[in-house]
């Protein structure tokens, strides 16, 4: 049997599995509450994995294994940002949020945010547009990288390939909502920590160990390939530092993944949740970063680094074996826009009638459906006529609604409710430092883009709590 015809055998299996997923949940999707957080009751492993899948993904499969293999040493920054940022969202936020969003009957987190605030400070509004702004990019970017991987596999163009993966996405969430996303979420989640301990073993294998690969590396023709700054300037260095470690700021304002820490059932379900979650990301982001290195040893010349998961997985198994691994980790990457998808839903129906009258549970559902209709729509097109770097377009969105949402629930959380104000002003100058800290291309990717609008954001909001 072929390699491609493993690969479609494999892809038409799990997209059975999805669709199935799919009209089944639809059973237990009954209202809002169903379709948003799946009725309160996850439990600590699909809500431990589905959060964890939604908070990386393409990105950390192809992004984190491409920075390794373009920066070098450099990329291990990566690891304690984004673990670090586990480790804030499940002991700080995680147990706070649980408990709060059960007593005040929150659905999502801007609903946390506004609630009982008055319709003349438009905080839902302003959030619900700074949510849908930002998850256009980010569900794109999913979008991209099924694109990407279907043309390097396939002989089909990327455009369809990004048509093909975002049809499949829409279908089962319209059917299944929140618990479609969550189950196909975890099953995700549980591909990504496969490929993430197999394909670097198997890398560092062919490398011939550690010990080899730790000679290897000095020989690549890469000016500060084996330096942690990158031999930049001190002033640089401090920036590229502080701008990789403010990645894990980012975790707190994500409402596609704080939204699982509403929906779990208890607190011991919680407990046990962040024990998988963190035991989870050890294992993701430093497998991709040693993948990344090896594979700058064993594939030198690679036009475009974010395929270098690919390459690797094509060269270093069998055909069978390597197209049921790409077919898997591909299936995993197009379903990671789902819960972007269903937020934004949210987003645009639920949060913006939180000082209206309350529509039919039929109209609800049927609108947040149009809705995550018209946005995947809207992000099959930014994927194709878009850039096409994942990695700093997933950033872009993450920092951008990490420091407009962060900050504001953190404070909510730790020190009472804030003032309506102090709300707004903070989710708006948070959003829009960000912004224009990306735009420049001076300040792109340092602290004043990915520090600076958080602490700011986080001054004022703790300035404006209720005394």
């Amino acid at each position: 049997m072929s390699r491609e015809t493993t690969i479609v055998i494999t892809l038409v299996v799990y997209k059975i599995i999805l669709v199935a997923i799919g009209i089944l949940t639809s059973r237990k999707t009954n209202d809002t509450d169903d379709f948003y957080l799946g009725g309160r009751t996850l439990g600590p492993v699909v809500s431990a994995i589905s959060a964890s899948a939604s908070s990386s993904s393409a990105w950390t499969l192809l992004g984190v294994s491409g920075a390794a293999y373009a920066w070098g040493i450099s990329a291990i920054w990566l690891f304690p940002a984004c673990v670090g940022g586990f480790i804030l969202n499940w002991y700080v936020v995680a147990p706070r949020l649980q408990t709060l969003s059960h007593e005040t009957n929150s659905l999502t987190l801007t609903e946390v945010i506004a609630r009982d605030t008055p319709p003349k400070y438009s905080i839902a509004v302003v959030a619900s547009i700074i949510i849908a702004f930002s998850l256009l990019f980010y569900i794109s970017s999913q979008f991209q990288a099924a694109g990407k991987t279907f043309s390097a596999t396939f002989d089909i163009s990327y455009d369809k390939s990004v048509v093909i993966g975002g049809a499949i996405i829409i279908f089962y969430t319209l059917m299944g909502g929140f618990w479609a996303v969550s189950i196909t979420d975890t099953l995700q989640g549980l591909l990504m920590a496969a490929a993430a301990i197999i394909l670097p073993i198997a890398a560092l294998v062919e490398v011939g160990g550690f010990s080899t690969l730790v000679q290897q590396l000095p020989q690549v023709d890469i000016d500060g390939y084996m330096s942690l700054t990158r031999n930049m300037l001190p002033s640089a260095a401090v920036g590229f530092v502080l701008g990789l470690l403010g990645i894990g700021l980012g975790y707190p304002g994500q409402p596609h993944v704080v939204n699982r820490f509403m929906a779990l059932k208890d607190q011991k379900a919680l407990i046990h949740a962040r024990r998988i979650a963190i035991l989870w990301a050890v294992c993701v982001y430093s497998g991709m970063i040693l993948l990344g290195l090896c594979g700058r040893v064993l594939f030198d010349t690679i036009p475009d680094k974010e395929k270098i998961f690919f390459v690797a997985t094509n060269n270093l198994f069998s055909p069978v074996i390597a197209g049921v691994m790409t077919a898997c980790i591909l299936s995993a990457i197009m379903s990671t826009a789902d819960s972007q998808l269903l937020v934004a839903a949210s987003s645009l129906t639920h949060d913006l009638r939180l000082h209206r009258e309350k529509t039919s549970v039929k109209q609800s559902l049927t609108q947040a459906r149009v809705v995550v209709f018209l946005l995947s729509i809207a992000a099959i097109f930014l994927a194709i006529f878009g850039t096409k770097e994942i990695f700093d377009r997933v950033l872009f969105a993450w920092t951008a609604m990490g420091a407009a949402f962060g900050p504001i629930l953190i404070v909510r959380l730790l020190c009472g409710p804030i003032t309506p104000r102090a709300t707004l002003i903070a989710m708006l100058l948070g959003f829009t430092l960000s912004v224009v800290g990306y735009s420049i291309p001076a300040t792109k990717g340092t602290y004043i883009d990915r520090i600076l609008p958080f602490v700011l954001a986080t001054v004022i909001a703790y300035r404006g709590t209720k005394k």
